[in-house]
């Protein structure tokens, strides 16, 4: 079963680090968050990943090229220039760079990458720039209970700012550090697809968040899986900060590896 990968937007909201490279390039404990994301669908055995290039999609590219010898013990021989890679890599993974276009919309980068989906399996989907634990077994589990043909995983995200709850005298009673935002679900970006949903892609301009969604709703094809774990998308450099931390920290519970 294969995971389809978005990593070809600007990133302009976190541009501190998007000028030089694409925003799934940008490291987490020193590795690309793209790299977590692999990781973790790899923790449930999916190891092959078409990856929807844009944006610098070059750096992506060269990244995975050199991935084996960076990640190897090599033997390097100046004699004669030849290389001689020592263990294999730690990674299975089988991965399809795609170059899908600079001004291209998310759905028009699904429509793109289509001839290399098996025509009749579904397919994992999520972005290139959040990370959670979404029980991935759970999540297929879900989508083969229904005849939907796309399960979305809705969250609830966690709120900017700490709250507090008073008494009627105004006596503080509770402070909350971060509370669950208005209690409202969103698209929390990892889903389950079968190819046939890509048909309500008229082109390069549509956004698979908009008109897609929403024709598949009006059908009855679109699924709610609610994930109540945890789940961070790292849209500023406030919130690669926090993934930052939290890694240290070493209980990211994305690290499933």
């Amino acid at each position: 079963m294969k995971t389809v990968l978005l990593a070809g937007g600007f990133g302009t909201r976190i541009s501190e680090y998007t000028q030089s490279i694409p925003k799934p390039m940008v490291p987490i404990g020193g590795k690309p968050i793209l790299w977590h994301i692999m990781k973790y669908y790899s923790s449930f055995g999916h190891n092959e990943f078409i990856i929807c290039l844009g944006y610098k999609g070059y750096v992506i590219k060269e990244f995975f090229f050199n991935y084996h010898k960076h990640h190897s013990n090599l033997t390097v021989n100046l004699a004669d220039g030849s290389l001689e890679i020592l263990d294999s890599s730690p990674e299975p993974w089988k991965i399809h760079l795609i170059d899908t276009g600079d001004n291209v919309m998310t759905g028009g980068r699904l429509k793109r990458i289509k001839p290399y989906l098996n025509e009749n399996e579904d397919f994992f989907l999520t972005y290139g720039d959040g990370v959670a634990n979404v029980a991935l077994d759970e999540l297929l589990k879900f989508h083969h209970s229904h005849e939907g043909k796309v399960s979305m995983t809705s969250v609830v995200p966690p709120g900017r700012f700490g709250a507090i709850e008073s008494n009627q005298n105004g006596c503080i009673t509770n402070f909350l550090e971060k509370p669950k935002g208005d209690g409202q679900k969103i698209n929390g970006g990892y889903f389950v697809v079968h190819p046939s949903a890509l048909n309500t892609i008229e082109g390069d301009h549509i956004s698979w968040e908009r008109e897609p969604l929403e024709e598949l709703t009006k059908q009855g094809n679109l699924y709610d899986f609610h994930h109540q774990g945890y789940w961070q998308c790292m849209d500023t450099k406030r919130d690669h900060d926090r993934l930052e931390k939290i890694w240290a920290s070493n209980e990211a519970p994305w690290k499933s590896w």
